[in-house]
């Protein structure tokens, strides 16, 4: 069974920093693309940066460009978004997801992935 859990939210002042994880579980970690995205209240959910676990290709969205850090840790099975200059537009629940089978053009549309975690809450106050 496909688990991802998020964690590593939290709150914190604008300018700030904070790094979430996401610990995958029941498959095949290499060689997919994981992506975290985000959903602020009365938003759609948007994508915010991908990465193929095999090759280490990145994608990022213009608006987290120079400020966001997608990584992992392949031994440990774990996704990490590392989060810097942190604003208040950045406040959202972010989410880890999945997408196990094949490529695709578009790395940072929901509709691209199988699998989503259940969220780990960001606030940044100004």
């Amino acid at each position: 069974q496909v688990q991802l859990v998020e964690s590593g939210g939290g709150s914190v002042q604008a300018g700030g920093s904070l790094r979430l994880s996401c610990a995958a579980s029941g498959y095949t970690y290499s060689s997919v693309l994981m992506g975290w995205f985000r959903q602020a209240p009365g938003k759609e959910r948007e994508g915010v940066a991908a990465i193929y676990t095999g090759g280490g290709t990145t994608y990022y969205a213009d608006s987290v460009k120079g400020r966001f850090t997608i990584s992992q840790d392949n031994a440990k099975r774990t996704l990490y978004l590392q989060m810097i200059s942190l604003k208040p537009e950045d406040t959202a629940m972010y989410y880890c997801a999945a997408r196990l089978y094949g490529g695709t053009a578009l790395p940072l549309a929901i509709t691209e992935y199988n699998y989503w975690g259940q969220g780990t809450q960001v606030t940044v106050s100004s």
